[in-house]
């Protein structure tokens, strides 16, 4: 293996490691972006593209906010050079699951410039219907027209 590879590949072991603590309640999800370049960008089904750290940070906030008792566990990780696909399920608390994929572009220096996550939200707005979640008071939601623009940097 590349040097560049296996620095990828001992991000990505942090990276997984934070969510992992994210998950179990033990750390918030803003401090993923530890892992973003400052002018990254990240794309969201629901939210759009958001561009820059500082941006993204606040995002993490105002979308998992009222979702903290989800999961997110990781299925597969394929790595093409410097391309991260993540196959995973978010898992709502009564069971129900959802598919998903992550795409990461990675920067170096244990960072990622890019991200692009994409879920079925048919399928998900179904399962949060059925399963009977409300949103909490006070949650912020996506916009109603979000940019959609998914070109990379």
């Amino acid at each position: 293996m590349e040097e560049r590879e296996l620095e990828l590949r001992a991000t990505l072991e942090r990276y997984f490691a934070f969510r992992d603590e994210v998950d179990a309640g033990r750390a918030p999800w803003p401090d993923l972006v530890q892992f973003f370049t400052a002018d990254a960008v990240f794309v969201d089904p629901a939210w759009g593209r958001i561009e820059g750290r500082e941006a993204i940070g606040e995002f993490l906030v105002d979308s998992m906010t009222g979702i903290e008792d989800w999961t997110f566990p990781v299925d597969s990780v394929h790595v093409a050079g410097d391309e991260v696909v993540i196959k995973y399920r978010q898992v709502l608390p009564d069971g129900r699951q959802q598919s998903g994929y992550t795409t990461l572009i990675y920067a170096g220096g244990g960072q990622f410039s890019y991200e692009e996550d994409l879920l079925n939200m048919v399928h998900v707005f179904e399962d949060l219907t059925a399963s009977g979640w409300a949103a909490p008071e006070g949650m912020k939601f996506p916009p109603r027209v979000p940019n959609r623009d998914f070109t990379r940097p």
